[in-house]
């Protein structure tokens, strides 16, 4: 079920087309290609330099680069998912039942990607998706080879992939950033408690390595002029971000995305799916999974996204204000901690549920049944996004076209229509007043300028 639903996702995206950011990047991308794009992240924008490069990716292709957006972003992350609980479960000593390992990884996925407030600005919205929904799962990606390192020369491959990987993720999200070093520092500091001794010198080392990464990368992205351009321009320094209203605010909008994060219902899902692994998991000699420290486990996971959920809070309150708490794709660099929280929980969960029980048939069951029911109340919510993301897509091409052949013909001013879609800022807002995009669409058409029109100006 999982897998079918991610399919009929990455098959809705072929109805994306672009709007908001997307607007600007590509007249950027079509006139001056990588260069250019990084000039503008660099130089003008953010400093975000690995972000420049993703959305170089996709935006050199025009729309047919966000149309398959969804399908290789999907695919990353499924891919990402998968081999990370394949090498937990190997480095565990554990063996699973076949397809569980794709069942977990797969429940995730959809989790992370379809059960946020906004589906289309965390999955379909690829200038969204590049820094806030793939980049703590590249950040994971790190992970895999540190579990897998069984030689020396594994050990090295290690380290310099997760001090690449730090350094990639420091200049593409300063969240993402901060909820990764909050995990290192975290496992650094209780290595001594939960990694095996013979593992533990690697495991530091590595936590060091990473961390450094992310500190270079984030150095290279605040001195840019581009990050020095954002902070001026919106009043959001270090000295803003630390002062006593940003303290306080963030700390009201965290709590008030705490409240959403933990009464939104399907995220049982990543539960109910740990139930399952736990339940599964056996040791080749017959016996289930020796239990670990539970409590400090789940004590320092749930510190750990505190800690991370409110740093990023703070990160972006001083550029977004209250608004912080609507901008729901910010979620996604603490979420996907969040939901491998729960996850986490869920293995402990099922692992002590089938020591009680002898049997790993109930909560087998149990888990299979409510992975099925939250995909179905995703594949419901999905549904209605579908519907509007293919009126959308036959308006906005149709609209394309007829700006095209003005343009063609001679036109320097067109008419455009808006078409909204989840809250996507388009060129005009209400009552026609005119937004940023407007500038970015006009070039992209080679045209001066816009007007507003309340109706297509085919119609």
């Amino acid at each position: 079920m999982p897998l079918g639903l991610l399919a009929a996702a990455m098959w809705f995206g072929r109805w994306v087309r672009p709007s908001g950011d997307d607007w600007c990047f590509l007249p950027v991308v079509r006139d001056g290609g990588l260069v250019a794009m990084l000039d503008k992240f660099y130089v003008h924008d953010n400093g975000r330099v690995a972000n420049a490069l993703l959305v170089w990716a996709y935006a050199r292709f025009g729309v047919p680069g966000h149309q398959w957006f969804a399908l290789v972003s999907g695919l990353v992350v499924l891919g990402v998912l998968w081999a990370l609980v394949l090498a937990a479960v190997r480095r565990a000593g554990a063996t699973v039942p076949p397809g569980v390992p794709l069942l977990v990884a797969s429940m995730v996925t959809v989790l992370f990607l379809f059960a946020s407030p906004n589906t289309y600005k965390t999955f379909y919205w690829p200038a969204a998706s590049v820094s806030h929904t793939l980049a703590p799962v590249l950040a994971a990606a790190a992970v895999i080879p540190l579990l897998r390192a069984r030689t020396r020369a594994a050990e090295v491959v290690s380290l310099v992939v997760v001090l690449l990987v730090g350094v990639f993720v420091g200049t593409l999200s300063e969240e993402t950033t901060v909820a990764a070093l909050v995990l290192l520092v975290g496992v650094l500091l209780l290595s001594r408690w939960i990694v095996p001794l013979p593992r533990r010198r690697h495991v530091r080392i590595w936590c060091l390595t990473g961390t450094a990464g992310a500190v270079i990368g984030s150095l290279v992205l605040a001195t840019s002029p581009g990050s020095r351009n954002r902070r001026d321009g919106r009043d959001a320094g270090l000295a803003s971000m630390l002062g006593p209203d940003s303290l306080r605010g963030a700390a009201k909008s965290f709590a008030h995305i705490l409240e959403a994060l933990l009464t939104s219902w399907p995220y049982l899902g990543a539960v109910a799916a740990g139930i399952l692994l736990g339940a599964l998991a056996t040791r080749p000699g017959g016996g289930t999974t020796p239990p670990v420290k539970h409590l400090l486990l789940v004590g320092a996971g749930f510190l750990a996204f505190l800690v991370s959920g409110y740093l990023c809070t703070l990160a972006a309150y001083p550029v977004f204000g209250p608004g912080v708490v609507a901008s729901t794709r910010l979620w996604n660099d603490f979420l996907f901690v969040y939901i491998g929280l729960l996850l986490g929980a869920g293995v402990l969960l099922g692992h002590h549920l089938r020591r009680r029980m002898h049997s790993a048939v109930v909560p087998a069951v149990a888990g299979t049944a409510v992975c099925g029911l939250v995909c179905l109340s995703l594949a419901l919510s999905l549904a209605p996004l579908e519907d509007t993301m293919r009126v959308r897509a036959r308006q906005w091409d149709r609209q394309d076209q007829w700006l095209r052949a003005g343009a063609a013909g001679g036109a320097r001013e067109l008419p455009y229509r808006p078409t909204s879609i989840s809250k996507m800022t388009e060129p005009f807002g209400r009552g026609g007043q005119r937004t940023w995009p407007s500038g970015c669409v006009a070039r992209y058409y080679h045209l001066e300028r816009i007007t507003h029109t309340r109706t297509f100006p085919w119609q």
